[in-house]
């Protein structure tokens, strides 16, 4: 198994401390299920907000980059029972999927995208397949989170099952971040397997995206702080709502 594939299968309990149903909450109390409704997963992960739509009466489309990630949203929705196409693709080079009334990008999804050029195709993409007052949810990194909070590294993590160090360095292009993390994880014997994981992130300050959605198209945008009702000292994540 190579370590994307191993990361695949451990992803779900790094991010136990997110409350996707809040994510979820969000999305439809702006787009309440009174008509069917047809939705996009983008950047869907191991299929846990994408079950969670598919479960509450959305038409579901999951998009995600790794076969892996894939593999295990696919076993959790045959798990819980649900309906939900499955498409490996990049979402700046997203086809062959329209007539979409809600379409989301959650998690920092978006961030994983290199240059700011990928960022408007996503946005233009996503604006076609949209229907007429379709919908855009999605969330980004503050620049605090990528200027502040993640060059105070390294972090660690621990349980019975996964330990990891995740060091921090900031990239050549403005607030851009590399993250390497080792993990340890414990096998069926006791036993840890060590392998390691490389990302790089990239955000731009609130207006730069703010601006791409009205180029495109976008009629209305709002952005939010925080829809996790959690208390925050400084905005390290923010939600925008657009509408075609």
């Amino acid at each position: 198994m190579s370590s994307y594939e191993q990361f695949a299968y451990i992803y779900d309990s790094l991010m136990s401390d997110i409350p996707y149903n809040k994510y979820a909450e969000w999305v439809q109390q702006n787009a309440p299920l009174d008509k069917p409704q047809k939705l996009v997963d983008i950047g869907c992960g191991t299929g846990v907000l994408s079950t969670q739509f598919a479960k509450a009466g959305y038409e579901v489309i999951g998009v995600d980059l790794s076969d892996s990630m894939l593999t295990v949203a696919q076993n959790r929705s045959f798990e819980n029972g649900t309906d939900i196409t499955f498409i490996c693709q990049s979402m700046a080079d997203l086809e062959g999927v329209d007539e979409i009334d809600i379409a989301v990008i959650a998690i920092d999804s978006l961030n994983y995208l290199e240059t700011l050029e990928e960022v408007e195709q996503t946005f233009k993409r996503l604006f076609a397949a949209l229907n007429p007052k379709g919908q855009l949810f999605f969330d980004v990194h503050s620049l605090y989170k990528m200027n502040v909070i993640y060059p105070n590294g390294p972090f660690t993590y621990e349980d019975e099952q996964v330990a990891y160090l995740w060091h921090t360095e900031e990239g050549e292009e403005e607030h851009s971040i590399y993250h390497d993390i080792t993990f340890f994880v414990r096998d069926e014997s006791g036993l840890y397997e060590r392998f390691e994981e490389s990302h790089y992130q990239r955000t731009y300050p609130i207006e730069t995206f703010l601006s791409l959605l009205e180029k495109v198209g976008f009629s209305t945008v709002n952005v939010h702080d925080d829809i996790f009702g959690t208390p925050i000292e400084e905005v390290d994540r923010w939600f925008i709502h657009a509408v075609k």
